[in-house]
């Protein structure tokens, strides 16, 4: 277990030593690089890092130059956890034999990976890291979309979600399914730490990636990453875009403990409609027509619904 980092204030957390550098593609308002630097920042501990093939990975490491400051590896689209992995068990080996020239060094192996190569075509990868208990933290951006192949839907997409295979139109209001609870099915496997998280809520993630890294075991931490592109708003305003799906309750900030105890870790003084996260998104604008007003009266009810069930999770303790 290493030391852990302390963080002041905010403009030094901002001016820490960079191991991920400005220089990259990624769109303008992209909030990927906002929290990739807040995890990386977290800690002064050696890393290596692994990203799956994606927005991060295809405008981070266009050959031959690199954004990245610290050992990387990139391989394929589904598995960037067990590639990270995979050095995570060769470190422990060679330290178990001896055969470190720098043993005292003990380096944090995270990966990071959209939610398309999380939530369906490295699903099996990573659940196969949760199990066989990885000293590793997983890091979805999740953006909910397909961004860096054209916008195609996900099973993290959330209902009613325009993209370019879910569109919307005369005959359809989008995306059909409800997106899926990954914090959840990642702590049914009884991992030590799993987490939502939000870029704008600095301080909470923070602390929750300081705790992942204090943990022996596998840590799954999912990131709200509001895409400028596909949900469709001023890149100025990714912050604002984030700070809706907080307070709205549509991206609530929790923890669970061991895959049991579950903390509420922000709570919004004041509680934004759903309808206000929707409408400054260019994704949602046909649900505000007649014919589709409905599914936003469904959307308040369904995360009304999930937020009594976070809270009676939390005072049951269980």
């Amino acid at each position: 277990m290493s030391e852990m980092k302390k963080i002041k204030n905010l403009k030094e957390f901002s001016t820490s030593a960079d191991r991920f550098e400005g220089a990259n593609l990624l769109c303008p308002g992209c909030a990927h690089s906002i929290i990739v630097r807040e995890v990386l920042n977290a800690t002064n501990d050696d890393m290596v890092l692994s990203a799956s093939t994606g927005c991060l990975e295809v405008c981070t490491a266009v050959y031959p130059y690199t954004s990245w400051d610290a050992s990387w590896i990139h391989i394929g689209f589904e598995n960037g956890s067990t590639a990270v992995a995979g050095a995570e068990a060769m470190h422990k080996a060679l330290k178990k034999k001896g055969r470190l020239k720098q043993p005292d060094r003990n380096p944090k192996f995270v990966s990071f990976a959209g939610d398309g190569s999380s939530y369906d075509i490295g699903f099996q990868w990573i659940s196969g890291c949760m199990e066989r208990g990885h000293n590793i933290m997983h890091v979805v951006l999740d953006n909910e979309v397909y961004a860096n192949t054209g916008g195609q839907r996900s099973s993290s997409t959330p209902i009613g979600g325009h993209t370019t295979t879910s569109q919307a139109g005369t005959h359809s209001y989008g995306e059909k399914k409800n997106k899926k609870d990954m914090v959840s099915i990642m702590a049914s496997h009884h991992i030590p730490y799993s987490a939502q998280v939000a870029p704008n809520k600095w301080k909470d993630m923070v602390k929750k990636i300081q705790h992942g890294f204090s943990v022996e075991g596998p840590v799954f931490i999912n990131a709200a990453s509001p895409c400028t592109t596909e949900w469709k708003f001023d890149p100025k305003d990714t912050m604002h875009l984030a700070d809706l799906a907080t307070d709205s309750l549509v991206f609530p900030l929790y923890e669970i403990i061991d895959g049991r105890e579950l903390n509420i870790t922000y709570r919004p003084k004041n509680v934004v409609p759903v309808e206000e996260y929707l409408a400054a998104q260019g994704r949602f604008k046909h649900l505000f027509k007649d014919e589709y007003k409905y599914l936003i009266k469904e959307w308040q009810e369904r995360i009304d619904e999930n937020w009594a069930y976070l809270n009676r999770r939390e005072e049951a303790r269980v």
